[in-house]
């Protein structure tokens, strides 16, 4: 069996991000959304809002639906699992989990 290694970039410092907020990052000429949860956790998706196709999930608003902490789309209001991309409304529409870390106070993130 093959292992993807993945390749990791650096997107920004970990304090550029305020807690329950995302940023935008381009990594590998994909749009991600890059988001620091309540706990410094962070999680990463693609940026690009399905159903517009505009680049705007990092502008989204986070919070939790039960047990599943998300992200509202700022456009059309659906939500994202952020843990594994799936569009609660209209899992059609559901968008890639990327991989994310923070090392020596950068957010890296890898693509999968």
């Amino acid at each position: 069996m093959l292992t993807k290694t993945l390749s990791w970039t650096a997107v920004c410092a970990a304090e550029d991000v305020v807690p329950h907020t995302g940023v935008c990052a381009l990594v590998e000429g994909r749009h991600v959304a890059v988001f620091r949860l309540a706990d410094d956790r962070f999680a990463a998706i693609d940026n690009i809002d399905p159903k517009s196709g505009a680049s705007v999930l990092s502008r989204g608003l986070v919070g939790s639906l039960g047990e599943r902490v998300v992200v509202a789309s700022p456009l059309y209001k659906n939500h994202f699992d952020l843990a594994t991309g799936e569009c609660l409304e209209a899992p059609e529409h559901s968008v890639r989990v990327h991989a994310v870390r923070v090392e020596d106070g950068r957010v890296l993130v890898a693509l999968n």
